[in-house]
């Protein structure tokens, strides 16, 4: 089982724009079996990104550390939740 070295991110909630701890991220819309194309996502010297899927707004927040704002839509694939539990 191999893990994400990239944080991968959702929007499932639909809100407008989710603060992330992460200039560099995998944007996949809705969970699965409802989401887009994981797009790689590097907001550089930029403080946002806009995904060119779901329109949703990321927000860089060094504050965050790799997690995401609201925290439910930092994604866990479900092989890992499991195999931690």
């Amino acid at each position: 089982m191999s893990e994400h070295a990239t944080p991968h991110f959702h929007n499932q909630p639909g809100v407008p724009r989710i603060r992330v701890g992460a200039k560099e991220f995998m944007c996949i819309g809705a969970l699965p079996p409802f989401d887009h194309p994981h797009v790689f996502l590097d907001m550089g010297a930029a403080s946002e990104a806009l995904c060119p899927y779901c329109s949703t707004l990321y927000v860089y927040d060094a504050s965050l550390h790799g997690a995401a704002d609201p925290t439910e839509c930092v994604y866990e694939p479900a092989e890992r939740v499991a195999a931690a539990s």
